[in-house]
């Protein structure tokens, strides 16, 4: 009987073995066939997927809620995790690009030491950037519009210096905003109300506006309730921690200043740009700043000016300053502007408004004996770009002055930071061949129209319909987020970063009043698309990468082979032996200052190929001033290009503590960031596409932990 009943068993067992491999198998199929694309595998899916995702609690063990302060969960012990220490306490503040110290050795002149300098390869901080003790989470959007927690940003200085003019107010342990400026001291609201009687801000027609020199950005945080989104920027320290103040607020703000080269942003960005008081000199140099004001405002677009010069007659007592000066000073202003076929709309009291005309081709060709030179017909989107783009020239002369090392005739080492930044040009960028012509519509229905550059086929490979398809695609992923972190409707992430934006599809899709997204462009990208994002009404700035030299300590000698050497901008260089082709790759304006043209010089820096190791920079904000970062196919893109730790250390480093992250990448990739993770302090998981585990794209999303400095828990949990 015992026997029979084991050959039972025995049969039971193998007919249970064949029904769950039968259906593995059909699974299996099942899931083939609706990858494939044909029948009714697709429908059958997506309802599964969403049944699941409707019944299913995705992350039970991944907490979005702000505690201030929690245990370190543990990590998996089968995997080798390299443990990242907290930095040094001098660094609660690091903005590695804007370094005060390195800013001291560039020249003062133009403002070029608070432009972007980076550190060396060598000089970054492999470590992770504590808060300060006591820091919290901001207040929610309005409050935090108001009110600052003093811990966060312990700055006294501007509640003194600018106490007059009711910029900041120090109120316990908070500080207050009561939204004063020193031009408008009866609050920001009616100053816009004033701007409002002459600019169209109320109907959508004025969507995008930049606020040069903001300040604590009271201008752009109070345009937020009418629809308007400002980028603000402002000098690293000008006045203490303007932009953290900022940011810390819930506006967007980045560290910028108007000095050598471009704005990182592209042409015909703006609807409407700003000066409240800025101390930007507009009149000198020909107005070269006004010119490249000129290049990012769109056709039709309003400059507004308050403050010095405007009305000198009447206040150049109470400035303290020369009358003389101060006329000569809007004389200058007032012939850049006609120079640039902007017209004067409004002036009152200390406010000028002017508008850039439509037509200005028309106008200047009816301007006699005009000064005004256009731009050469090139790409005015880029102002930053990789150095893989090259140049060639069949014929370029070389001769070099023999036994001195290029780095002493120098005066310096440039190897170490080839940043490939366009300067600013003494030239009007023409309003045609790019878009952001009159076409736009106005917002919010710009969300979600087909932007011009699309629509002129001016973004190679990009049609409207794959446009829309994105459009379509993004808004699918933006529902499977809220799904996965059921905070991100609530308003509990105010300052969002999409670090690989593309077409904007992310922001687009996830577009509220609660919040913002600050949408990066990499400058590798496979195509150029800050221009399609500027267009749906959403701000953007790119990224920078740039290639490393090789550094030789020999002669230049050609013999007759082609060579790859820089090639300056202007003019060419002596040969050596005559006639040898040579290759010239993309020229810096570091390079041209160093070997000029007819010069004897002994050039180390040959050799730049895409294959070197590329250094990646950080962006140009404080520590702790992003609610949430998002980040699409980054690491794909950046793979072989730059180190994914330096990657997710400057992702920790504008990280809020509780701030949280999601990844969209390919699996492989995803878990080379996943085991640099385990060491960082974030707690983690990774899951599966919306539309199910067959689909190599993947989702990892994370949650940074609460610490400050002196705090010892060191370790992430999955």
């Amino acid at each position: 009987m015992a026997g029979k009943n084991s050959g039972d068993n025995r049969t039971r067992t193998s007919v249970s073995i064949f029904i769950i491999a039968g259906l593995c198998c059909f699974f299996y199929l099942l899931g083939a066939w609706q990858r494939s694309g044909f029948g009714k595998g697709d429908s059958i899916a997506e309802a599964v997927t969403k049944t699941a995702g409707e019944n299913c609690d995705i992350l039970p063990n991944l907490n979005f809620e702000t505690r201030h302060a929690g245990e370190a969960g543990g990590t998996d012990e089968s995997e080798e995790v390299e443990e990242l220490k907290p930095c040094d306490p001098q660094y609660t503040d690091y903005t590695p690009c804007q370094d005060q110290k390195r800013a001291m050795t560039f020249p003062r002149e133009n403002m070029n030491y608070r432009e972007r300098h980076c550190p060396p390869q060598e000089e970054k901080l492999h470590c992770l950037i504590p808060a300060p003790k006591g820091y919290v989470t901001p207040f929610p959007w309005p409050k935090s519009r108001d009110y600052v927690p003093y811990a966060n940003a312990p700055y006294k200085s501007l509640t003194v210096e600018k106490a007059i003019q009711n910029w900041v107010q120090y109120e316990g342990n908070v500080f207050r905003f009561p939204g004063g400026g020193t031009q408008f001291p009866q609050g920001a609201d009616k100053y816009i109300d004033q701007l409002a009687s002459v600019v169209p801000i109320e109907n959508g027609t004025v969507r995008t506006a930049l606020d040069t020199g903001c300040g604590v950005a009271s201008w752009g945080a109070y345009l937020w309730k009418r629809n308007v989104i400002a980028m603000s920027f402002a000098p690293r320290d000008s006045h203490e921690a303007q932009v953290q103040f900022a940011l810390e607020r819930g506006v967007p703000a980045v560290i910028g200043v108007l000095g050598t080269i471009k704005m990182p942003y592209p042409s015909k960005a703006f609807d409407m740009a700003h000066c409240s008081r800025c101390l930007i000199p507009w009149g000198a140099a020909d107005g070269i700043l006004m010119m490249e004001v000129d290049r990012v405002l769109r056709p039709g677009g309003y400059w507004v000016l308050s403050g010095p010069p405007i009305n000198w007659k009447v206040n150049f007592k109470a400035w303290q300053r020369p009358k003389e000066d101060l006329e000569e000073e809007q004389r200058k202003i007032e012939e850049a502007a006609k120079l640039l076929c902007w017209e004067k709309i409004s002036e009152k009291g200390e406010t000028a408004i002017w508008q850039k005309r439509k037509d200005s081709a028309s106008c200047r060709s009816a301007q006699e004996n005009s000064a005004a030179r256009v731009c050469k017909p090139s790409d005015p989107d880029s102002v930053w770009f990789p150095l893989e783009h090259v140049k060639k020239v069949q014929y370029v002369n070389l001769n070099c002055l023999g036994g001195r090392k290029f780095t002493k005739y120098a005066g310096q080492s440039i190897c170490h930071n080839m940043i490939r930044y366009n300067k600013m040009e003494m030239c009007i960028t023409p309003n045609t061949g790019n878009g952001g012509d009159e076409s736009l519509k106005p917002f919010p229905e710009r969300l979600y129209a087909v932007p011009p550059r699309i629509a002129n086929g001016l973004v190679s490979g990009v049609s409207v319909a794959k446009y829309q398809e994105d459009s379509k695609k993004w808004k699918k992923h933006v529902s499977a987020y809220k799904k996965i972190n059921k905070l991100l409707d609530t308003g509990r992430y105010r300052n969002i970063m999409d670090m690989n934006a593309g077409l904007g599809g992310f922001a687009a899709a996830l577009h509220s009043p609660k919040f913002w997204v600050m949408n990066v462009m990499p400058t590798i990208a496979e195509k150029n698309t800050l221009g399609v994002i500027f267009e749906r009404g959403l701000i953007a700035f790119y990224s920078c990468i740039s290639f490393r030299p090789i550094l030789k300590n020999d002669f230049l000698e050609t013999k007759g082979l082609s060579k790859t050497v820089f090639l300056p901008h202007k003019g060419l260089i002596t040969p050596h032996p005559p006639h040898t082709p040579l290759v010239g790759l993309y020229w810096d304006h570091m390079i041209e200052t160093l070997i000029s043209p007819g010069s004897m010089c002994f050039v180390y820096m040959l050799e730049l190929r895409s294959r070197l190791p590329p250094k990646c920079e950080a962006f140009s904000t404080y520590p702790r001033t992003y609610d949430l970062i998002h980040a699409s196919g980054l690491f794909s893109l950046y793979k072989d290009k730059c180190e994914f730790e330096d990657i997710l250390l400057e992702m920790d480093r504008i990280l809020r503590p509780e701030g949280a992250v999601i990844l969209r990448d390919n699996v492989d990739v995803l878990i080379k960031v996943k085991k640099i993770i385990g060491g960082m302090r974030w707690n983690f998981k990774l899951m599966d596409h919306e539309d199910g585990p067959l689909v190599p794209e993947k989702i990892l999303v994370a949650v940074k932990q609460y610490w400050t400095l002196g705090d010892t828990n060191s370790t992430s949990s999955q």
